[in-house]
Protein backbone atom coordinates (compact mmCIF):
# COMPACT_ATOMS: atom_id res chain seq x y z
CA UNK A 1 0.00 0.00 0.00
CA UNK A 2 2.87 2.59 0.63
CA UNK A 3 4.42 1.33 -3.00
CA UNK A 4 0.70 2.35 -4.34
CA UNK A 5 0.75 5.39 -2.85
CA UNK A 6 3.71 6.93 -4.02
CA UNK A 7 3.44 5.74 -7.46
CA UNK A 8 5.70 2.57 -7.21
CA UNK A 9 3.66 0.29 -9.48
CA UNK A 10 5.71 -2.37 -10.42
CA UNK A 11 7.18 -2.82 -6.91
CA UNK A 12 3.79 -2.18 -5.49
CA UNK A 13 2.11 -4.95 -7.78
CA UNK A 14 5.52 -7.30 -6.95
CA UNK A 15 4.33 -7.02 -3.17
CA UNK A 16 0.48 -7.54 -3.38
CA UNK A 17 1.53 -10.88 -5.39
CA UNK A 18 3.64 -12.02 -2.50
CA UNK A 19 0.21 -11.43 -0.65
CA UNK A 20 -1.52 -13.80 -2.91
CA UNK A 21 1.11 -16.32 -3.00
CA UNK A 22 0.79 -16.42 1.27
CA UNK A 23 -2.63 -15.82 1.31
CA UNK A 24 -4.64 -17.12 -1.91
CA UNK A 25 -7.58 -16.09 -0.55
CA UNK A 26 -6.88 -12.36 -0.31
CA UNK A 27 -9.06 -10.79 -2.58
CA UNK A 28 -8.38 -7.19 -1.91
CA UNK A 29 -4.65 -7.76 -3.00
CA UNK A 30 -5.50 -8.84 -6.43
CA UNK A 31 -7.94 -5.05 -5.79
CA UNK A 32 -4.37 -3.60 -5.44
CA UNK A 33 -2.90 -5.18 -8.76
CA UNK A 34 -5.70 -3.65 -10.58
CA UNK A 35 -5.06 -0.10 -9.02
CA UNK A 36 -1.29 -0.76 -9.79
CA UNK A 37 -2.24 -1.28 -13.51
CA UNK A 38 -4.08 2.00 -13.56
CA UNK A 39 -0.95 3.48 -12.97
CA UNK A 40 -0.37 6.96 -12.61
CA UNK A 41 -3.90 9.10 -12.64
CA UNK A 42 -2.42 11.87 -14.11
CA UNK A 43 -0.91 10.34 -17.37
CA UNK A 44 -3.86 10.54 -19.79
CA UNK A 45 -5.14 7.96 -22.05
CA UNK A 46 -4.79 4.40 -21.04
CA UNK A 47 -3.62 2.09 -23.66
CA UNK A 48 -5.02 -1.10 -24.63
CA UNK A 49 -2.67 -3.33 -23.42
CA UNK A 50 -3.38 -1.58 -19.70
CA UNK A 51 -6.64 -2.47 -20.30
CA UNK A 52 -6.58 -5.82 -20.89
CA UNK A 53 -4.15 -6.66 -17.58
CA UNK A 54 -6.49 -4.56 -15.26
CA UNK A 55 -9.42 -6.37 -16.40
CA UNK A 56 -7.49 -9.70 -15.58
CA UNK A 57 -6.67 -8.08 -11.91
CA UNK A 58 -10.20 -7.86 -11.50
CA UNK A 59 -11.68 -10.97 -12.84
CA UNK A 60 -9.03 -12.61 -10.07
CA UNK A 61 -10.48 -10.00 -7.23
CA UNK A 62 -13.59 -11.61 -8.12
CA UNK A 63 -12.79 -15.23 -8.74
CA UNK A 64 -11.12 -15.10 -5.21
CA UNK A 65 -13.88 -13.11 -3.53
CA UNK A 66 -13.66 -10.87 -0.36
CA UNK A 67 -13.93 -10.65 3.11
CA UNK A 68 -16.13 -8.36 3.69
CA UNK A 69 -18.60 -5.95 2.15
CA UNK A 70 -16.19 -3.01 2.50
CA UNK A 71 -13.61 -5.08 0.26
CA UNK A 72 -16.06 -5.97 -2.11
CA UNK A 73 -16.95 -2.27 -2.84
CA UNK A 74 -13.31 -1.30 -3.05
CA UNK A 75 -13.16 -4.58 -5.77
CA UNK A 76 -16.56 -3.12 -7.54
CA UNK A 77 -15.05 0.51 -7.23
CA UNK A 78 -11.63 -0.19 -8.75
CA UNK A 79 -13.31 -2.31 -11.61
CA UNK A 80 -15.13 1.00 -12.70
CA UNK A 81 -12.11 1.60 -14.47
CA UNK A 82 -12.08 -0.61 -16.92
CA UNK A 83 -15.65 -1.56 -17.48
CA UNK A 84 -16.71 -1.15 -21.42
CA UNK A 85 -13.17 0.38 -22.69
CA UNK A 86 -15.03 0.17 -26.42
CA UNK A 87 -18.24 2.02 -25.79
CA UNK A 88 -17.43 4.14 -22.53
CA UNK A 89 -14.67 7.12 -22.58
CA UNK A 90 -11.82 7.34 -20.21
CA UNK A 91 -13.51 10.26 -18.49
CA UNK A 92 -16.60 8.64 -17.75
CA UNK A 93 -15.01 5.98 -16.18
CA UNK A 94 -13.26 7.65 -14.04
CA UNK A 95 -15.74 10.29 -12.57
CA UNK A 96 -17.90 6.67 -11.98
CA UNK A 97 -14.91 5.64 -10.49
CA UNK A 98 -14.65 8.75 -7.99
CA UNK A 99 -18.67 8.73 -7.09
CA UNK A 100 -17.62 5.07 -6.50
CA UNK A 101 -15.13 6.22 -3.99
CA UNK A 102 -17.04 8.75 -2.35
CA UNK A 103 -19.97 6.58 -1.31
CA UNK A 104 -17.36 4.15 0.39
CA UNK A 105 -15.27 7.20 2.39
CA UNK A 106 -19.15 8.13 3.01
CA UNK A 107 -20.22 5.27 4.54
CA UNK A 108 -16.68 4.31 6.13
CA UNK A 109 -15.98 7.63 7.48
CA UNK A 110 -12.89 6.28 9.53
CA UNK A 111 -11.27 4.53 6.56
CA UNK A 112 -8.48 7.14 6.27
CA UNK A 113 -7.40 5.02 3.22
CA UNK A 114 -10.91 5.60 1.55
CA UNK A 115 -10.47 9.21 2.01
CA UNK A 116 -7.50 9.40 0.69
CA UNK A 117 -8.27 7.72 -2.83
CA UNK A 118 -11.77 9.67 -2.96
CA UNK A 119 -9.14 12.75 -3.09
CA UNK A 120 -7.05 11.32 -5.03
CA UNK A 121 -9.80 10.26 -7.68
CA UNK A 122 -11.21 13.67 -7.53
CA UNK A 123 -8.05 15.55 -8.12
CA UNK A 124 -7.75 12.77 -11.53
CA UNK A 125 -10.98 14.67 -12.86
CA UNK A 126 -9.76 18.02 -12.54
CA UNK A 127 -10.35 19.92 -15.74
CA UNK A 128 -7.58 21.52 -17.10
CA UNK A 129 -9.72 24.23 -18.58
CA UNK A 130 -11.50 24.89 -14.82
CA UNK A 131 -9.93 27.94 -13.62
CA UNK A 132 -11.48 27.78 -10.30
CA UNK A 133 -9.72 24.63 -9.11
CA UNK A 134 -12.75 23.59 -7.31
CA UNK A 135 -11.70 19.92 -7.64
CA UNK A 136 -8.24 20.68 -6.40
CA UNK A 137 -9.79 22.69 -3.08
CA UNK A 138 -11.98 20.07 -3.01
CA UNK A 139 -9.48 17.03 -2.58
CA UNK A 140 -6.80 19.34 -0.66
CA UNK A 141 -9.83 19.86 2.23
CA UNK A 142 -10.41 16.45 2.69
CA UNK A 143 -6.00 15.23 2.30
CA UNK A 144 -5.49 18.36 4.85
CA UNK A 145 -7.59 16.73 7.41
CA UNK A 146 -6.56 13.21 7.00
CA UNK A 147 -2.92 14.92 7.41
CA UNK A 148 -3.74 16.26 10.86
CA UNK A 149 -4.71 12.92 11.63
CA UNK A 150 -1.91 11.01 9.89
CA UNK A 151 0.99 13.56 9.16
CA UNK A 152 3.36 9.87 7.99
CA UNK A 153 0.73 8.67 5.89
CA UNK A 154 2.75 8.58 1.97
CA UNK A 155 -0.28 9.02 0.14
CA UNK A 156 -1.86 12.30 1.63
CA UNK A 157 0.94 14.17 1.51
CA UNK A 158 2.00 12.67 -2.26
CA UNK A 159 -1.63 13.62 -3.12
CA UNK A 160 -1.46 16.55 -1.56
CA UNK A 161 1.69 18.67 -3.72
CA UNK A 162 -0.65 16.98 -6.74
CA UNK A 163 -4.12 18.66 -5.52
CA UNK A 164 -2.02 22.43 -5.17
CA UNK A 165 0.03 21.45 -8.31
CA UNK A 166 -1.29 24.76 -10.28
CA UNK A 167 0.46 28.28 -9.97
CA UNK A 168 -2.11 29.95 -7.80
CA UNK A 169 -2.11 27.37 -5.13
CA UNK A 170 1.41 26.12 -5.36
CA UNK A 171 2.93 28.19 -2.30
CA UNK A 172 0.01 25.94 -0.33
CA UNK A 173 1.82 22.73 -1.53
CA UNK A 174 5.79 23.58 -0.60
CA UNK A 175 5.29 22.78 3.35
CA UNK A 176 4.37 18.93 2.20
CA UNK A 177 6.87 19.24 -1.05
CA UNK A 178 9.53 19.40 1.36
CA UNK A 179 8.78 16.84 3.33
CA UNK A 180 7.34 14.39 1.32
CA UNK A 181 10.88 12.92 0.12
CA UNK A 182 11.72 12.11 3.46
CA UNK A 183 8.85 9.84 4.16
CA UNK A 184 9.57 7.69 0.88
CA UNK A 185 13.93 7.80 0.76
CA UNK A 186 13.45 5.21 -0.86
CA UNK A 187 11.06 5.50 -3.47
CA UNK A 188 12.11 7.41 -7.54
CA UNK A 189 8.91 9.16 -7.75
CA UNK A 190 8.80 10.49 -3.99
CA UNK A 191 12.08 11.75 -4.34
CA UNK A 192 10.86 13.29 -7.44
CA UNK A 193 7.14 14.57 -6.41
CA UNK A 194 8.75 17.31 -4.83
CA UNK A 195 10.18 19.40 -7.87
CA UNK A 196 6.42 19.63 -8.88
CA UNK A 197 6.12 22.24 -6.30
CA UNK A 198 9.69 23.54 -6.76
CA UNK A 199 8.98 23.94 -10.31
CA UNK A 200 5.47 25.83 -10.05
CA UNK A 201 7.79 28.37 -7.71
CA UNK A 202 10.55 28.95 -9.90
CA UNK A 203 12.72 26.96 -6.89
CA UNK A 204 15.57 25.92 -9.29
CA UNK A 205 18.31 24.85 -7.07
CA UNK A 206 15.69 22.50 -4.74
CA UNK A 207 14.59 21.09 -7.78
CA UNK A 208 17.66 20.27 -9.42
CA UNK A 209 18.61 18.31 -5.57
CA UNK A 210 15.35 16.53 -5.65
CA UNK A 211 15.62 15.44 -8.74
CA UNK A 212 19.24 14.15 -8.73
CA UNK A 213 17.94 12.04 -5.41
CA UNK A 214 15.18 10.38 -7.58
CA UNK A 215 17.39 9.96 -10.54
CA UNK A 216 19.89 7.91 -8.48
CA UNK A 217 17.64 5.95 -7.19
CA UNK A 218 15.73 5.08 -10.05
CA UNK A 219 18.64 4.30 -12.03
CA UNK A 220 20.17 2.49 -8.84
CA UNK A 221 16.36 0.24 -9.01
CA UNK A 222 16.90 -0.09 -13.29
CA UNK A 223 13.79 2.06 -13.13
CA UNK A 224 15.08 3.79 -16.52
CA UNK A 225 11.01 5.61 -16.73
CA UNK A 226 11.37 7.08 -13.62
CA UNK A 227 14.88 8.24 -13.80
CA UNK A 228 14.33 10.54 -17.43
CA UNK A 229 11.31 11.70 -15.74
CA UNK A 230 13.53 13.11 -13.26
CA UNK A 231 16.25 14.35 -15.91
CA UNK A 232 13.33 16.34 -17.63
CA UNK A 233 12.97 18.27 -14.85
CA UNK A 234 16.84 18.59 -13.53
CA UNK A 235 17.37 19.60 -17.39
CA UNK A 236 14.99 22.14 -16.86
CA UNK A 237 15.88 23.69 -13.78
CA UNK A 238 19.61 23.62 -14.89
CA UNK A 239 18.65 25.56 -18.01
CA UNK A 240 17.05 28.46 -16.14
CA UNK A 241 20.16 28.74 -14.04
CA UNK A 242 22.32 28.70 -17.23
CA UNK A 243 24.41 25.08 -15.68
CA UNK A 244 24.15 25.19 -19.13
CA UNK A 245 27.65 21.84 -18.74
CA UNK A 246 25.28 20.37 -15.95
CA UNK A 247 22.64 20.25 -18.32
CA UNK A 248 24.55 18.97 -21.45
CA UNK A 249 26.08 15.91 -18.92
CA UNK A 250 21.71 14.80 -18.59
CA UNK A 251 21.47 15.16 -21.92
CA UNK A 252 24.51 12.95 -23.02
CA UNK A 253 23.11 10.34 -20.16
CA UNK A 254 19.87 10.43 -21.72
CA UNK A 255 21.26 9.07 -25.21
CA UNK A 256 22.99 6.47 -23.19
CA UNK A 257 19.99 5.62 -21.78
CA UNK A 258 18.40 4.94 -24.77
CA UNK A 259 20.99 3.29 -26.69
CA UNK A 260 20.51 0.97 -24.15
CA UNK A 261 16.84 0.93 -23.58
CA UNK A 262 14.48 2.70 -25.90
CA UNK A 263 11.54 3.82 -25.15
CA UNK A 264 8.91 1.48 -25.58
CA UNK A 265 6.78 1.30 -28.48
CA UNK A 266 3.45 1.83 -26.84
CA UNK A 267 2.40 2.83 -23.07
CA UNK A 268 2.31 5.63 -21.55
CA UNK A 269 4.77 9.03 -22.00
CA UNK A 270 5.57 9.38 -18.61
CA UNK A 271 7.51 5.95 -18.91
CA UNK A 272 10.80 7.62 -21.35
CA UNK A 273 9.29 8.67 -24.52
CA UNK A 274 7.87 12.46 -23.37
CA UNK A 275 11.74 13.21 -21.53
CA UNK A 276 13.45 11.24 -24.50
CA UNK A 277 12.24 14.33 -26.72
CA UNK A 278 11.97 16.90 -24.65
CA UNK A 279 15.20 17.27 -23.11
CA UNK A 280 17.07 17.47 -26.53
CA UNK A 281 14.55 19.59 -27.77
CA UNK A 282 14.90 21.79 -24.06
CA UNK A 283 18.59 22.36 -24.42
CA UNK A 284 18.73 23.42 -27.76
CA UNK A 285 15.16 26.03 -27.57
CA UNK A 286 16.40 27.09 -23.90
CA UNK A 287 20.18 28.98 -25.11
CA UNK A 288 18.84 30.02 -28.40
CA UNK A 289 20.65 27.69 -30.37
CA UNK A 290 18.25 27.78 -33.42
CA UNK A 291 20.63 25.94 -36.13
CA UNK A 292 20.87 22.81 -33.64
CA UNK A 293 17.16 23.32 -33.14
CA UNK A 294 16.29 22.58 -36.99
CA UNK A 295 18.56 19.49 -36.56
CA UNK A 296 16.79 17.93 -34.62
CA UNK A 297 15.93 14.69 -35.58
CA UNK A 298 12.34 13.81 -34.90
CA UNK A 299 11.39 9.96 -34.16
CA UNK A 300 7.95 7.94 -34.04
CA UNK A 301 6.71 8.23 -30.44
CA UNK A 302 4.36 6.52 -28.21
CA UNK A 303 2.01 9.14 -28.85
CA UNK A 304 1.46 12.28 -31.14
CA UNK A 305 1.70 14.66 -28.72
CA UNK A 306 5.24 13.51 -27.69
CA UNK A 307 6.53 13.41 -31.56
CA UNK A 308 5.21 16.79 -31.97
CA UNK A 309 7.55 18.57 -29.42
CA UNK A 310 10.73 17.74 -31.80
CA UNK A 311 8.66 19.51 -35.03
CA UNK A 312 7.85 22.10 -32.71
CA UNK A 313 11.55 22.78 -31.44
CA UNK A 314 12.15 22.57 -35.20
CA UNK A 315 10.22 25.14 -36.33
CA UNK A 316 11.02 26.84 -33.48
CA UNK A 317 14.43 26.88 -35.05
CA UNK A 318 13.64 27.21 -38.60
CA UNK A 319 11.55 31.03 -37.77
CA UNK A 320 14.84 32.08 -36.15
CA UNK A 321 16.64 31.73 -39.20
CA UNK A 322 13.43 32.90 -41.07
CA UNK A 323 14.01 28.99 -43.24
CA UNK A 324 10.65 29.61 -44.57
CA UNK A 325 10.64 25.78 -46.20
CA UNK A 326 11.26 24.02 -42.73
CA UNK A 327 8.82 26.27 -41.28
CA UNK A 328 5.85 24.88 -43.71
CA UNK A 329 6.91 21.30 -43.44
CA UNK A 330 6.56 21.21 -39.57
CA UNK A 331 3.62 23.64 -39.19
CA UNK A 332 2.00 20.34 -41.36
CA UNK A 333 3.56 17.73 -39.40
CA UNK A 334 2.01 19.76 -36.36
CA UNK A 335 -1.80 19.71 -38.39
CA UNK A 336 -1.64 16.28 -38.95
CA UNK A 337 -0.48 15.38 -35.12
CA UNK A 338 -3.48 17.45 -33.79
CA UNK A 339 -5.57 15.43 -35.69
CA UNK A 340 -4.26 12.25 -34.65
CA UNK A 341 -4.94 13.58 -31.43
CA UNK A 342 -8.52 14.13 -32.16
CA UNK A 343 -8.87 10.80 -33.33
CA UNK A 344 -7.92 9.08 -30.49
CA UNK A 345 -10.27 11.91 -28.65
CA UNK A 346 -7.56 12.74 -25.95
CA UNK A 347 -8.46 16.57 -25.76
CA UNK A 348 -6.17 17.80 -23.54
CA UNK A 349 -3.40 16.43 -26.19
CA UNK A 350 -4.65 17.98 -28.85
CA UNK A 351 -5.38 21.31 -27.26
CA UNK A 352 -1.43 21.30 -26.61
CA UNK A 353 -0.79 20.42 -30.13
CA UNK A 354 -2.53 22.91 -31.42
CA UNK A 355 -1.04 25.48 -29.14
CA UNK A 356 2.14 24.43 -30.73
CA UNK A 357 0.99 24.55 -34.43
CA UNK A 358 -0.36 28.24 -33.48
CA UNK A 359 2.67 29.69 -32.77
CA UNK A 360 4.18 27.98 -35.13
CA UNK A 361 1.51 29.44 -37.88
CA UNK A 362 2.18 32.60 -36.37
CA UNK A 363 6.23 32.56 -36.43
CA UNK A 364 5.47 31.60 -40.01
CA UNK A 365 3.78 34.51 -40.70
CA UNK A 366 6.37 36.94 -39.40
CA UNK A 367 8.82 35.35 -41.67
CA UNK A 368 6.41 35.54 -44.44
CA UNK A 369 6.32 39.68 -43.94
CA UNK A 370 2.75 39.91 -41.82
CA UNK A 371 3.73 41.28 -38.90
CA UNK A 372 0.47 42.51 -37.33
CA UNK A 373 -1.29 39.33 -38.36
CA UNK A 374 1.68 37.34 -36.54
CA UNK A 375 1.39 38.96 -33.49
CA UNK A 376 -2.71 38.33 -33.65
CA UNK A 377 -2.08 34.53 -34.51
CA UNK A 378 0.70 34.50 -31.57
CA UNK A 379 -1.98 36.44 -29.25
CA UNK A 380 -4.44 34.02 -30.13
CA UNK A 381 -1.72 31.09 -29.27
CA UNK A 382 -1.08 32.73 -25.91
CA UNK A 383 -4.59 33.16 -25.10
CA UNK A 384 -5.59 29.53 -26.18
CA UNK A 385 -2.86 28.76 -23.41
CA UNK A 386 -4.28 30.58 -20.74
CA UNK A 387 -7.49 28.19 -20.63
CA UNK A 388 -5.41 25.35 -19.96
CA UNK A 389 -2.56 23.58 -17.67
CA UNK A 390 0.89 21.76 -17.80
CA UNK A 391 0.38 18.27 -18.04
CA UNK A 392 2.33 16.43 -14.87
CA UNK A 393 4.64 14.48 -17.28
CA UNK A 394 6.32 17.95 -17.74
CA UNK A 395 7.57 20.94 -15.92
CA UNK A 396 6.49 23.40 -18.48
CA UNK A 397 5.82 24.00 -21.51
CA UNK A 398 9.22 24.04 -24.67
CA UNK A 399 8.15 27.76 -25.23
CA UNK A 400 5.53 29.17 -22.99
CA UNK A 401 3.37 31.02 -25.65
CA UNK A 402 3.19 34.52 -23.87
CA UNK A 403 7.41 34.24 -24.01
CA UNK A 404 6.89 33.74 -27.57
CA UNK A 405 4.91 37.07 -27.95
CA UNK A 406 7.32 38.84 -25.92
CA UNK A 407 9.84 37.61 -28.51
CA UNK A 408 8.04 38.85 -31.57
CA UNK A 409 7.24 42.04 -30.25
CA UNK A 410 10.53 42.35 -29.14
CA UNK A 411 11.49 41.84 -32.68
CA UNK A 412 8.59 44.28 -33.71
CA UNK A 413 10.12 47.10 -32.13
CA UNK A 414 7.54 47.39 -29.08
CA UNK A 415 9.11 47.15 -25.82
CA UNK A 416 6.60 47.97 -23.74
CA UNK A 417 4.18 45.67 -25.30
CA UNK A 418 6.62 43.01 -24.95
CA UNK A 419 7.07 43.49 -21.23
CA UNK A 420 3.63 42.94 -20.46
CA UNK A 421 3.69 39.92 -22.74
CA UNK A 422 6.49 38.42 -20.73
CA UNK A 423 5.47 39.54 -17.31
CA UNK A 424 2.11 37.26 -17.68
CA UNK A 425 4.44 34.97 -18.70
CA UNK A 426 6.41 34.76 -15.75
CA UNK A 427 2.75 35.03 -13.89
CA UNK A 428 2.10 31.41 -14.56
CA UNK A 429 6.35 30.24 -14.88
CA UNK A 430 7.85 32.31 -12.34
CA UNK A 431 11.53 32.41 -12.62
CA UNK A 432 12.37 31.53 -16.41
CA UNK A 433 15.37 32.45 -17.64
CA UNK A 434 13.98 33.61 -20.89
CA UNK A 435 11.46 35.15 -19.64
CA UNK A 436 12.99 37.10 -17.11
CA UNK A 437 15.70 38.33 -19.31
CA UNK A 438 13.32 39.33 -22.01
CA UNK A 439 11.25 41.60 -19.67
CA UNK A 440 14.49 43.54 -18.03
CA UNK A 441 15.57 43.91 -21.74
CA UNK A 442 12.10 45.20 -22.42
CA UNK A 443 11.71 47.31 -19.58
CA UNK A 444 15.34 48.44 -20.64
CA UNK A 445 14.27 49.58 -24.27
CA UNK A 446 11.18 50.85 -23.05
CA UNK A 447 13.21 53.13 -20.86
CA UNK A 448 11.56 51.76 -17.71
CA UNK A 449 15.14 51.84 -15.60
CA UNK A 450 13.86 50.38 -12.11
CA UNK A 451 12.37 47.68 -13.46
CA UNK A 452 15.11 46.73 -15.67
CA UNK A 453 17.08 46.64 -12.86
CA UNK A 454 15.27 44.51 -10.79
CA UNK A 455 14.48 42.02 -13.60
CA UNK A 456 18.29 41.58 -14.30
CA UNK A 457 19.24 41.40 -10.28
CA UNK A 458 16.65 38.95 -10.53
CA UNK A 459 18.13 36.81 -13.02
CA UNK A 460 21.86 37.42 -11.88
CA UNK A 461 20.79 36.02 -8.10
CA UNK A 462 18.81 32.97 -9.98
CA UNK A 463 22.12 32.31 -11.86
CA UNK A 464 24.29 32.34 -9.19
CA UNK A 465 26.24 28.82 -9.96
CA UNK A 466 25.32 29.74 -13.67
CA UNK A 467 27.95 30.01 -16.42
CA UNK A 468 28.04 33.70 -17.63
CA UNK A 469 30.74 33.10 -20.19
CA UNK A 470 28.14 31.23 -22.36
CA UNK A 471 24.87 32.98 -21.52
CA UNK A 472 25.42 36.88 -23.00
CA UNK A 473 22.15 37.55 -21.54
CA UNK A 474 23.87 37.72 -18.24
CA UNK A 475 26.93 39.47 -19.22
CA UNK A 476 24.74 42.29 -20.55
CA UNK A 477 22.77 42.13 -17.33
CA UNK A 478 25.42 42.52 -14.90
CA UNK A 479 26.65 45.22 -16.88
CA UNK A 480 23.42 47.02 -17.14
CA UNK A 481 23.03 46.43 -12.66
CA UNK A 482 26.44 47.28 -12.16
CA UNK A 483 26.43 50.59 -14.67
CA UNK A 484 25.01 53.76 -13.67
CA UNK A 485 21.75 53.06 -15.57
Amino acid sequence: MALLHSFEFPEAIAGFERVLKDDPQCGIAAWGIAMSVWGNPFSGLRAPRVIQDGRAAIERAQTIGAQSTREREYIAAVSLLYDNPTTTDQRTRTLAYEQAMERIATKYSDDLEAAAFYALAIDQNALPTDKTFANQLKAAAILERLFAVEPEHPGVTHYLIHSYDVPPLAGRGLPYARRYADLAPDAPHALHMPAHTFTRLGLWQESIDTNTRSHDAAIKRGDSGEALHAMDYMVYAYLQTAQDTAAKRVADELAQIIARQPPPASGPGLAGGFPAAAIPARYVLERNRWSAAINLQAKPATQPYIEAITHFARAMGAARLERLDILKTELDQLAMLRDKEIVAKDLYWTTQVEIQRQAVEAWMLWVQGGKNQAIASMTQAATLEDTTEKSAVTPGPLAPAHELLGDMLMEAKRPADALKAYETALQKEPNRFRSIYGAGHAAELAGVALKARSYYQQLIKICERGERQIRPELDHAASYVGGTR
